[in-house]
């Protein structure tokens, strides 16, 4: 998907290369300034300021929601009538224990409410809501890729695999900066970005 950026960049494997540089400066940024605080955890809000501080030297849609219909392979996200609406029911969730919180994260994915940089995005979110609510994150390190992509593909009809493989790598490291910085690292894999280590930007 060829987009339009602010950069001016018409070469996709270029785009790609300088949006994985720009967008994990600006996650490290995110971090060690402290501005990771100031989001409004497991709200919508909270997930476009993290999506806007990521992407918003790269694209005019960062933090916007969609005005586009969009699918991966054979599965469709939320249409884009509905999506507005949808947003609103998945801010009411519950998020107390952990089966919820995945839950919530399940229903955002399907939501998908940005053009690009979902799943970054929403990893990060996940992780605050985690954070707040249970005292745990993720070690993404622990986490196969493969074993992620599919469980999240099949986790709109059952949601069992994703809750087993992200239960098994929770950690009480909450403040851990290189954990962080790896599970961005993790993260951007899992969309094949791994051109840069976000630790050394």
């Amino acid at each position: 998907m060829n987009l339009e950026n602010k950069l001016g960049i018409t070469h996709q494997v270029e785009l790609d290369k300088v949006e994985e540089k720009i967008s994990k400066q600006k996650a490290r940024q995110l971090f060690d300034t402290g501005d990771i605080d100031r989001v409004n955890v497991g709200t919508f809000e909270g997930l476009a300021f993290i999506h806007a501080y990521l992407f918003a030297e790269i694209y005019d849609f960062a933090g916007k929601i969609r005005d586009v219909n969009i699918a991966k392979g054979s599965f469709r996200f939320a249409p884009v009538i509905y999506l507005e609406q949808a947003l609103q029911q998945i801010d009411k969730m519950p998020q107390s224990h952990f089966a919820q919180i995945i839950e919530k994260y399940v229903e955002m994915n399907v939501a998908h409410p940005f053009r690009e940089g979902n799943g970054r995005a929403t990893r990060i979110w996940l992780d605050l809501i985690l954070k707040k609510e249970l005292q745990q994150v993720i070690d993404w390190n622990q986490v196969d890729k493969e074993a992620y992509l599919s469980a999240m593909q099949r986790s709109t009809v059952d949601d069992t695999d994703i809750k087993q493989h992200l239960q098994k790598a929770l950690t009480h490291h909450i403040h851990d900066r290189e954990l962080f910085m790896r599970g961005v690292d993790v993260s951007y894999f899992y969309e094949g970005y791994s051109e840069f280590k976000t630790e050394e930007l």
